[in-house]
């Protein structure tokens, strides 16, 4: 039996449930457009996720740890990217037109976790803490991957699920305008928390 098997449990639950740009964004996609219109960015999110987690456990991790300044630039691309999101999320139109009905797409959150400060670190921590790449690296490596896909899965699911929920109480266009500001000031808050 993996013996570092709970530590990793709860080490996941506590990286993956705790708000962050991926569960930010799916809960704003979750009010905004429903859990339907959602599951293409959860499941960027979950794919996305999961194929960087992969990469670093292949060996990725030692360029990172190797160049250290890599970490800072992918600090900054994505800081720029959730900046460029709280702004679209803030000033996004409350109508019912057309340009409200167009969620985050597959493929820009497929990317984004390339580049997501959160993700990138946690996936550093996860994959020199919870694989041991000299004894029964295989079996660490597929444990690792399959508890956070399935972290992955129910975190994004959950926010996005917490979004429609609150939706029912958007009885006017002055609360969602609301609800908006809060998930842009949180993507910020998020990019402050990065650099303190």
């Amino acid at each position: 039996m993996y013996e570092q098997f709970l530590p990793l449990i709860l080490f996941g639950i506590a990286t993956a449930f705790t708000p962050g740009p991926n569960n930010i964004m799916s809960s704003y996609s979750g009010f905004n457009f429903g859990f339907r219109k959602t599951i293409p960015l959860m499941l960027g999110v979950i794919f996305g996720w999961t194929s960087m987690l992969t990469i670093m456990a292949s060996g990725l991790i030692v360029v990172f740890q190797t160049y250290l300044f890599l970490q800072d630039i992918i600090k900054i691309l994505g800081s720029i990217f959730l900046i460029y999101l709280a702004y679209k999320i803030a000033f996004s139109s409350t109508t019912h037109s057309e340009n409200i009905k167009k969620p985050v797409n597959f493929f820009d959150t497929f990317l984004f976790q390339f580049i997501n400060p959160k993700g990138v670190i946690v996936a550093m921590i996860t994959v020199s803490t919870f694989i041991d790449v000299q004894n029964n690296y295989l079996r660490d490596a597929l444990i690792v991957l399959t508890v956070y896909f399935f972290m992955a899965v129910f975190s994004v699911s959950s926010w996005c699920l917490l979004g429609k929920y609150l939706r029912n109480f958007a009885t006017n266009e002055n609360f969602i305008k609301k609800f908006n500001y809060t998930m842009s000031f949180l993507l910020i808050l998020c990019v402050i928390m990065f650099y303190v």
